[in-house]
């Protein structure tokens, strides 16, 4: 008979508490009794055909409901093959509790099938690593939910072992010891007061701290009280809707924004860091503006130990109630008088324009077009990210979500089951190039099995796009960037989907509209030349 309380029962308890209504993963003979008490607990888990897309599904549904993702892999191999969505999970700030399948520690002396130390392997991509003990369960979870879900986000680890899962575990109420909202001092306070209110270019620069606080409608009043323009990293964008008259869209990976950003960025007077994150913006951003000759205010969640760029004023405080003690008292006046800021917009709209007939440029123009306004959508990595990225307008925070501190391939197609998963009701879309697309394929049929019906759109050209541009710019020989043009329409039908190879803009907007309507997932396959991007991105 199954103890009251297990171990496992205990841990699986606080996280339920904590919000999260799913886990996912692969069950090896080790972590039973844990997926059991999630269960039991009222935590579904999903299986998936991978532990790293398994956290990427995660995380779609963490960008929906705002619990901690839930990652379940068993020792050896299935901990290891975690390694990269955790490691992802620590730098885009993604809350996730991770929890692996381990064998006791005397057995560990012995025995060395699959054995190896996680936490050593976990430690320096989490902010945390525990190994659970029964007598202090609930403890242990209470701590590393806190770890996770505390400023800035991340992952947490906890190694499982086989007979403490089991063990009866006394149960207690959560301790939590919530962080209060902190602001600045008085005196640097004033002084950026009397900075605000003498500054006649002020710009903002919004990051991924702002999205941890929900802080859009703070940014939102603030902005349009004092008129300042902004831009937004990419995983920002929508914070405050990109339809706005003050945005100027988002930045970090592409060269051709900044040829427009990056000199109204040094022509402001006083430079607003937001929530600014700078593990999203490329080494063109390292120190772009002049701290000595520019007024810089940073407000960030964590002290400036990245040195990407330095400020007069640096305030480790919480983004809305220091938005707010800024604004009050403070009086508007007119900024920009000289218009450069609307020039820097509209060269902008007209270097990302949407009138292309075909090619990447064209695709993305197309899926805007045709694709309801309300739709989700999850970029994969390559040049159709930087591309995406500035020509896809979110108008809500989290409407294109994407690996953008990491990075990392593979991640569109689960993240998009994943918030098709938590939002059955929303259209959601997936851009992947077709190298990233081959990562992960065999995650249409955990789409399948889920019964959820995003639209996968493949760009496929044959080649690792981005590398080999920069392979070209370095007039380097071609090598180890093409492969073969595939069937993806295929691949779809085959997992029991839907599936559409498109060459044009028209056949395009029949496949969306078809997949609009379709009751399970569709491959759209959108085949392009190689070489489309070059000068646009």
């Amino acid at each position: 008979m199954t103890p009251k309380h297990r171990a496992a029962d205990v841990l699986a308890q606080r996280l339920y508490q904590a919000g999260c209504r799913h886990a996912f993963g692969m069950p090896g003979g080790e972590v039973l009794t844990l997926v059991d008490a999630l269960t039991r607990a009222g935590i579904a888990f999903h299986l998936a055909k991978h532990e790293n897309c398994a956290g990427f599904i995660g995380e779609g549904v963490h960008h929906t409901d705002g619990a901690p993702v839930v990652l379940v892999a068993t020792l050896g191999p299935g901990a290891l093959n975690g390694v990269n969505v955790v490691a992802n999970a620590l730098q885009d700030r993604v809350p996730m509790l991770v929890l692996t399948g381990c064998v006791d520690a005397d057995e560990a002396h012995c025995y060395t099938h699959q054995v190896l130390d996680h936490q050593a392997v976990m430690r320096p991509i989490t902010k945390a690593s525990f190994r659970l003990d029964a007598n202090a369960a609930g403890l242990i979870a209470d701590k590393a939910i806190a770890i996770a879900t505390a400023p800035r986000n991340g992952p947490v680890h906890i190694d499982v072992p086989i007979s403490v899962a089991d063990a009866p575990a006394p149960s207690a109420s959560p301790r939590s010891a919530p962080a209060t909202a902190t602001v600045p001092d008085s005196a640097a306070l004033a002084r950026a007061h009397d900075w605000l209110a003498a500054s006649d270019r002020p710009l903002a620069v919004i990051g991924l701290d702002a999205l941890q606080e929900n802080a859009g409608d703070a940014l939102h009043s603030f902005l349009e009280k004092f008129q300042i323009p902004f831009v937004t990293t990419y995983k920002a964008k929508g914070i405050v809707s990109e339809d706005h008259p003050l945005c100027l869209g988002a930045a970090g990976l592409s060269p051709l924004a900044d040829k427009f950003l990056l000199p109204l960025l040094r022509a402001a007077d006083l430079v607003l860091c937001l929530g600014y994150d700078p593990i999203e913006m490329r080494p063109g951003w390292r120190d772009v503006w002049d701290s000595n000759r520019q007024r810089v205010i940073d407000i960030a969640p964590e002290a400036n130990t990245h040195y990407m760029h330095q400020a007069g004023l640096n305030f480790v405080a919480a983004l809305k109630p220091t938005l707010t003690a800024l604004s009050t008292g403070a009086a508007p006046r007119a900024t920009w008088t000289c218009g450069q800021h609307l020039e820097v917009k509209a060269a902008l709209a007209e270097a990302f324009a949407h009138n292309d007939a075909w090619g990447p440029a064209g695709v993305i123009a197309e899926c805007r077009a045709i694709l309801p306004s309300d739709t989700l959508a999850t970029a994969d990595s390559g040049a159709h990210r930087i591309l995406l990225s500035q020509m896809w307008q979110c108008t809500e925070p989290r409407g294109l979500i994407q690996s953008s501190g990491l990075c990392t391939m593979g991640c569109a197609v689960p993240m998009a089951i994943g918030r098709k998963l938590a939002q059955p009701d929303r259209p959601v879309v997936s851009f992947s190039g077709d190298a990233g697309f081959l990562m992960v394929a065999g995650e249409l049929a955990t789409a399948a099995e889920l019964g959820v019906a995003p639209i996968f759109v493949v760009f496929a050209d044959a080649s690792l796009a981005l590398i080999e541009l920069k392979q070209r710019q370095r007039q380097l020989k071609n090598a180890g960037v093409d492969f073969g043009r595939h069937d993806f329409a295929a691949m779809g039908r085959a997992f029991g989907g839907n599936g559409a190879t498109v060459r044009n803009r028209l056949q395009l907007r029949e496949a969306l509209q078809e997949a609009l309507n379709a009751d399970t997932f569709t491959v759209i396959s959108a085949e392009i030349d190689a070489g489309g991007y070059d000068g646009r991105i």
